[in-house]
């Protein structure tokens, strides 16, 4: 993980960045390979109504950042508090993650046997015929584990139905083993 710690108005203390890397520590334990890079931001406010500090975290993730801002009279009370609110917010990004890749498993595990009726490689689309007989779009992002040219009419495939702009359309598409 990669950390960059800015202040404004203040010079860091040394108690404040061992508390930083003491919390970045536990940050990579929890969340290795997952918190991309992480800024933490410490401003001195004039504002006596919000306290003395404003503090800043932004943590980038996979497909998203994540920001949680603070303002108080004492740093290491800051810290904690960011710190603490970061990791809730990191753990719930982990659980809809998982609950989303659970939920895509299923539905391709449901998925309904077709074949491939047209293949438009330079058009990025294609059509399968499902076993009533009806025609299903496709587009080559729904493709899975398969380029779009490499599909030859005749395959059998697997696919997830959904119904699109102008009418039924394969939300996945895999090529049945």
């Amino acid at each position: 993980m990669e950390l960059k710690v800015e202040t404004r108005n203040v010079e860091l203390r040394k108690s404040w960045q061992d508390r930083i890397e003491e919390e970045r520590e536990k940050m990579t334990r929890h969340y290795a390979n997952f918190v991309l890079h992480l800024r933490v931001s410490i401003e001195a406010t004039t504002h006596h109504k919000e306290g003395g500090f404003a503090l800043k975290l932004i943590a980038t993730v996979p497909n998203d950042t994540v920001v949680v801002s603070r303002k108080g009279e004492t740093m290491s009370a800051l810290l904690v508090e960011a710190f603490d609110v970061l990791a809730l917010q990191l753990k719930e990004i982990q659980r809809k993650k998982r609950k989303d890749q659970k939920g895509l498993d299923a539905s391709m595990e449901a998925g309904t046997l077709g074949v491939v009726r047209k293949v438009s490689p330079f058009e990025s689309y294609g059509f399968i015929v499902t076993p009533d007989q009806r025609e299903i779009y496709f587009h080559e992002n729904a493709l899975k584990d398969i380029a779009l040219d490499k599909l030859i009419e005749g395959d059998e495939v697997m696919y997830g139905e959904t119904t699109g702009d102008k009418g039924p359309q394969a939300s996945w598409v895999r090529v049945a083993r």
